[in-house]
């Protein structure tokens, strides 16, 4: 990922150093348990570990000669380490390290993600709280439908992220395992207690059956959570663009004092981070197909998901901690806008308590069928000629004939709408 969309903490999980010091940490804790079991003598991992270091520019320099990434890292060990070095890597094969670093690495940059959720959430709950009772419109197909609050909007998102919270946790613990069972997975040249003491050590689980690698539905898992939760933010942002437009304006992203909005027009405040966010979506979605076709391997193994893995590893976690942590600064900085929200509401004459009328006339006597033509055809007629909806259906002989004129206005009351907010919130917090 490049440097504008990548964050220091997460980013260092996927740099040459991190990755090759947790290939040491495999080898030196296989190493340990050889010499608990006795495969190979005392004192190795102690010897090598202390004289090992970690050289990224050596170890990509025989690369280059020898073109394997795992024999030049032993080699690179191997010439500080000494004669000790030797013992490493025996009985295992390269798919034991490079597998159950990649999933320790997808595990550490889970945790991350774990953490910039919380984040998120304690930010979208805030929000919620505070405007639990702030009237806006809702809106079905783009179409003023009916009243809700701007906190229950916000608590939409609070528990779509919740969700999102709970597939993350079960994908880190699905991507969570080690193998160190050697060519094809027979464990022919290695003890399986081998496998799981580094298991152990590294907080990972066992393989139940790594073949030569670690099976890829895993990862498949792993890759397609992230992208469900790059969608929440997309649908997150999209929320923000279009109630930022200047036709909507019910809120707005935090607007610097020196902050420019555009090169040509000065007027400009543009909706910028969470389009940014919607591009990022986009982009980290894009890992979840290359993942999904790696399960397809060939017998026991190929190195055809390689490629893609070093690729979408760091490309797709980087760039959804940095999605995450944006969303969470635009939500704490939001600016909303009440008096707005209320006349937004006022620009449909009040067409919106339609439902209420219709409900009533059902109940003093006309068929579903019949309320509903007479509710529609005062509806569309405040809506052509902008006048206003409660003062058509007074002036509606067959409404007013059933229903007295001071029923009539009671029925055009907004605290009809808000009425078991409290319910939800209550719900959706788990509150008691």
């Amino acid at each position: 990922m490049i440097e504008r969309y990548s964050r220091k903490e997460i980013k260092y999980i996927w740099e040459d150093k991190n990755k090759y010091s947790i290939w040491l940490d495999i080898e030196l804790a296989a190493a340990e348990a050889m010499e608990k079991f006795k495969i190979i003598p005392k004192g190795v991992s102690k010897k090598v570990k202390s004289k090992a270091k970690i050289n990224v520019k050596r170890i990509l320099q025989i690369e280059e000669k020898v073109k394997h990434d795992v024999i030049a890292f032993l080699t690179s060990i191997s010439e500080k380490a000494g004669k000790e070095a030797r013992y490493l890597h025996k009985g295992m094969t390269s798919s034991d390290v490079l597998d159950t670093c990649f999933n320790l690495q997808l595990k550490q940059s889970g945790e991350i993600l774990l953490n910039d959720i919380d984040q998120l959430l304690s930010s979208i709950k805030r929000q919620a709280k505070k405007h639990k009772y702030t009237l806006c419109i809702g809106r079905s197909h783009g179409i003023h439908a009916e009243p809700i609050t701007f906190g229950l909007k916000m608590l939409t998102f609070y528990q779509e992220f919740l969700r999102n919270k709970k597939r993350l946790e079960i994908s880190i613990k699905e991507i969570s395992t080690c193998a160190i069972s050697g060519a094809v997975g027979t464990f022919a040249n290695i003890d399986p207690r081998v496998e799981n003491y580094v298991a152990k050590k590294l907080k990972l689980s066992i393989e139940p059956i790594s073949t030569q690698i670690i099976p890829r539905d895993r990862h498949a898992q792993f890759f397609s959570t992230l992208g469900i939760i790059a969608s929440s933010i997309e649908r997150f942002a999209v929320e923000i663009r279009h109630l930022q437009r200047t036709e909507v304006y019910e809120v707005e992203e935090f607007f610097a004092k020196k902050q420019k909005g555009s090169s040509a027009m000065p007027h400009k405040k543009n909706p910028i981070l969470s389009e940014n966010l919607t591009g990022l979506a986009r982009l980290i979605r894009a890992s979840v197909i290359p993942a999904l076709e790696n399960i397809s391997l060939w017998h026991e193994r190929d190195i055809s998901h390689s490629a893609v893995e070093r690729n979408i590893g760091p490309d797709a976690t980087i760039a959804l901690d940095f999605a995450l942590t944006r969303l969470n600064n635009v939500i704490k900085n939001l600016n909303v806008y009440p008096k707005r929200m209320l006349k937004n509401l006022d620009i449909t004459n009040g067409i919106f308590f339609s439902q209420r009328v219709l409900i009533e006339l059902t109940n003093v006597g006309y068929s579903r069928e019949e309320a509903y033509k007479i509710v529609q055809k005062n509806a569309l007629n405040s809506w052509k000629k902008n006048s206003s909806f409660l003062t058509n259906i007074i002036l509606d002989k067959k409404i007013t004939d059933k229903i007295p004129v001071n029923k009539i206005k009671k029925l055009f009351d907004f605290s009809y709408h808000t009425k078991k907010i409290n319910i939800i919130f209550k719900r959706a917090l788990k509150i008691k």
